[in-house]
Order: C-alpha cells, then structure tokens, then sequence
C-alpha cells in the first residue's frame, strides 16, 4: 500500500485551488482516493438524483405547459398527483432502508431506478388523471430508497472535511434538475409541440425515461456499497484497504444487519424522534413549488417565461450551495448554518404572507428561499457524523425522517396549498413561516440532545472532530475536547483505561455541536 509522505506541505497553487475543490491540497494518496471515489460514487449520486428530481420538476413544468388542458384538470388532480407520489414514498421510506441493509446497494438503487424510468414515460401516454395516480403512487415508493441511501453510502465514504459540500451539492442537484427542466420544458415547447401528433409535455416525459433507463444500468458498476464490503472492480485491493483503514481512523463501525431487535431499540429511546423536526421541517414547509404559478397569473408572460423565470431561484441554491458548506467543513459548523438557511426561507414565508407587496418585492420572495437549499445537506452532515458510532441509527433518522417529512407533505398542500386560491395562498404562507420558526428553535435544542448523548456514552472528539468512545483510542493519540467535558474528567477516563497522559496530546477546541 503507497504511503504518506510525512510532513506534506501543498504547494500554493494547489492551496489556491483548494478554495474550488478541497482535493488540490491533499496528501498524494488521499488526493488519489478521495479523486478516484468523487469520480465514481459522487458522480453518480449526482447523475441519479439529478434524474430522479427532473421526473418531480416535469409534473410542475408539465402542468402550466399544456397539461392542464389536455388532461382537463381543473380541480385537485395536481395536488393529488403530489399526494399519491408522497404516499408511495412514505410506504416505501423504512421498508427500503431495511432492503438496502440486506441487498448491496449496488444491485437494489439500479433496480428501483429502471422501475420508475419506465413508469414515468408511461405518462407521456395518459389520457386521464387516473392513470396517473397510480403511476405516481408507484414511483414514490422506489424513488423512496434514494436520496436516504445515497446519504448513508456518501456519510460512510467521506471524511468530515469532505462531506458536507458533497451532502449539499448531491441535494442542490435538485435545484440542477429544476433549472434543466425549466429549459428542457421551454425548448420542448417552442420546437417540438405537435411533433408527432404528441403534445411538448408529453415529450417531456419520453425524454426523462429515456435518459432514466441507462443510467439505472450504470449504476451497477459504479455504486461502491460500503467501505467494508464494497467489491466493485474500479478500486485496487490497497484502495480498498485504504478505505477500511480510513474508516477506523474516523471511528466509523462496519455497518451490521438490521433486525427487528435492532429496530426496536432504536424506536424505543429518544434520538430519532428528537431529529425528526430537524430532519424534516424545512422541506415540508417549502413553498418554492408554487411559484411558477404565480408567474403564470402575470398576464405579461409566455409560457416559455413561466418556465425559465423560476431557473434564477435554481442558480441562487447552486451559489448558495457553493458557499455555505465549504465553510461550515473548514470550520466544523454544521447545526448554525441549518438555523441560517431557515432563516432565509422564514423570510421569504413573512413577505409572502403579507402579500400585497410591490411585484418586485413578491419575486424576491419567491426567490429568497432558494438560498436555504444547504441547510438539509449540511444538518444531514451533521447527524451523520453525530451518530457515526451507530450506522443503524443514522439509517432510521433518514428513513424515519422521512416518512414524516412525506406524510406532512401527503395533505399539507390538499389544505393550505389548494391550487384553486393560487396564487393568493391566504394561509398556506403563514402556515410555511410558523414551521420554518419552530425548525430554527429545534435545530438549536436538538444541538443540545446530541452533547447529551454523547456525554452519556463517554465519547469524545477525536483529532477529526468526530465522537469516539474513549476506549477505542490508543496508547497514543489526539483527543480533542468539543463537548464541555473538563480536562480532569478526560484524565479520570485515561487513568482508568490505564493510558499514559503523557503521551496523549488534549487539545481544547470551540464547541461546535
């Protein structure tokens, strides 16, 4: 296995390139590693989300560009659309972290992907409302094993200076797919309604199968599974063990089955149910999606402006997103900048709840948002490096999370979002900011949990700001103090382990959460 040079000192040009993407500045086998596993495994959660989010975003786009009259749906049919997506995805939420537990993510991911490819350019054929309902029941339940899955596999790869920018971009490839579906929508429209006798939305959706399928295919070769058990033939057998060597230098554990008794135990104490406000407020609570509705009620705009206007929100996410989780690595913030993005988003939720504002005051707030889009990725970071000591636990906090998240998401837009007061939404907006209040204040008291437990199980942060359990450090190492715990408990602990202090190095550091 290559080895470290010791003492590796970047030279300035790769410090300066550091600040685009934190590979430059790397030691020379880390560099390769972490090059080699963005290359195949990040690239792909990217591609496959960005197809996943572009089948959502077509239903929107869909909607204002012809859908509506075609499929004469005048009532709730797009609310309902939205409903049965969510139910399917609130099903198959818990029970698909259990599959992806036991079937290698490698063959399960692609499976589900090649499902709902197919099922979605079965829509470009639907004559009725009906048709579809069941269509989009069945794609949520698959896309359901997705974006849960991808954060665990990611989380398990990564270090933690790695992984919240790749946490936020991975989920700000949503916004990716909304601003491409805004084009693809718009160009669709002006060049291929009527082609064929298929109206523009109906390509739509051909185009987004077709793109689906051979990317599910891909996936068999290029997702990795897990450190411990991973056997894909892009990584060398010193690649391999490099990356189990790594993952016990973090103090990560090989993941274990899920059972029944472990799901229990899980359910039975706090934590889980302590992260899920935190875990699911802010996306719930988003307001984005009916923003194109309000262009549509502009008089002064084409079709093709409705579609492309809402691409500026997309473009603030990707900036945002290029910003706040760089910063939150380098300097270990993770719960503050998940209170900050709600803030931008409460924000836009007051104004909007006002109303009758200058137009151009009700576009900022239709945008603002949209530079909250970090704040999940990076509290996903955040736990995940919280309860890395218990790879089941973080699979259920996502699961869980959620089928929570989906169920509110299943009638929250039936009541206060009904597409008939678009785009006047009365209490829908005020409802949004209330939630986007109470998720501040639990992010702030969930930071509190998360001491706690660490403290009640004798964990400590080790030199790369993760919580280990005191006993797994050895003869010599590095502890740093980020939990409160005074020096002289930390000494008790040593004595106890019978540790020499002296070769221990205590270091104090900010509290970080």
């Amino acid at each position: 296995m290559p080895v470290e040079v010791e003492g590796y000192q970047p030279e300035r040009w790769r410090k300066i390139a550091n600040f685009f993407w934190d590979t430059w500045d790397m030691p020379p086998v880390q560099r390769h590693y972490v090059r080699k596993i963005d290359f195949f495994i990040f690239s792909y959660s990217l591609l496959s989300y960005i197809v996943k989010s572009l089948d959502q975003n077509n239903f929107s786009n869909a909607y204002v560009s012809g859908m509506k009259d075609d499929l004469k749906l005048f009532g709730q049919e797009r609310n309902l659309f939205t409903t049965l997506f969510n139910m399917g995805y609130l099903s198959g939420s818990v029970p698909n972290q259990f599959i992806i537990n036991r079937v290698r993510p490698s063959l399960y991911l692609p499976f589900c992907e090649l499902v709902w490819g197919v099922l979605t350019t079965v829509i470009a054929a639907a004559h009725s409302a009906r048709v579809i309902y069941g269509i989009r029941f069945v794609c949520g339940f698959f896309e359901s094993a997705l974006f849960p899955s991808f954060n665990v596999i990611l989380g398990s790869w990564y270090a933690p200076p790695e992984l919240g920018k790749r946490m936020a971009l991975f989920e700000v490839s949503y916004a990716i797919a909304g601003m491409f579906s805004g084009y693809l929508m718009s160009g669709l429209y002006s060049t291929m309604n009527g082609t064929g006798g298929l109206a523009a939305w109906r390509w739509m959706f051909i185009f987004d199968g077709v793109i689906t399928i051979p990317i599910a295919f891909l996936g068999m070769l290029m997702i990795p599974d897990f450190p411990h058990t991973t056997r894909v033939p892009w990584l060398s057998k010193w690649e391999k063990e490099y990356g189990i060597r790594r993952a016990a230098e973090l103090g990560r554990v090989k993941q274990k089955p899920l059972t029944a008794a472990a799901i229990k135990e899980i359910f039975l104490k706090p934590t889980v149910y302590y992260a899920t406000w935190p875990y699911t407020a802010n996306f719930f609570a988003s307001y984005t999606g009916y923003f194109n509705l309000w262009l549509s009620s502009l008089k002064d705009l084409s079709v093709q402006q409705v579609n492309l206007i809402p691409t500026a929100g997309s473009a603030l996410s990707l900036i945002s997103c290029g910003i706040m989780p760089v910063i939150s690595d380098k300097y270990r913030i993770r719960w503050q900048f998940g209170a900050l993005s709600s803030g931008f988003c409460l924000l836009g939720a007051i104004l909007l709840s006002v109303w009758y504002l200058p137009e151009g005051v009700l576009m900022f707030a239709n945008l603002v948002p949209n530079l909250g889009a970090p704040g999940q990725p990076i509290i996903i970071a955040w736990m995940s490096e919280s309860f890395q000591d218990n790879t089941e636990l973080r699979s259920m906090i996502i699961g869980f999370g959620n089928v929570i998240d989906y169920a509110f998401q299943a009638w929250i837009p039936l009541v206060v979002y009904q597409t008939n007061q678009a785009p006047h939404y009365k209490y829908g907006y005020q409802i949004s900011a209330m939630i986007y209040a109470l998720h501040i204040i639990s992010i702030v008291m969930f930071s509190f949990h998360v001491k706690s437990y660490h403290r009640k199980r004798g964990m400590i942060m080790n030199e790369f700001g993760l919580p280990v359990p005191l006993e797994e450090l050895g003869s010599e190492g590095s502890i740093v103090i980020r939990d409160g715990s005074s020096i002289e408990n930390i000494e008790k602990g040593l004595d106890s382990k019978s540790l020499p202090k002296e070769n221990v190095a205590v270091k104090v550091a900010t509290l970080d959460g």
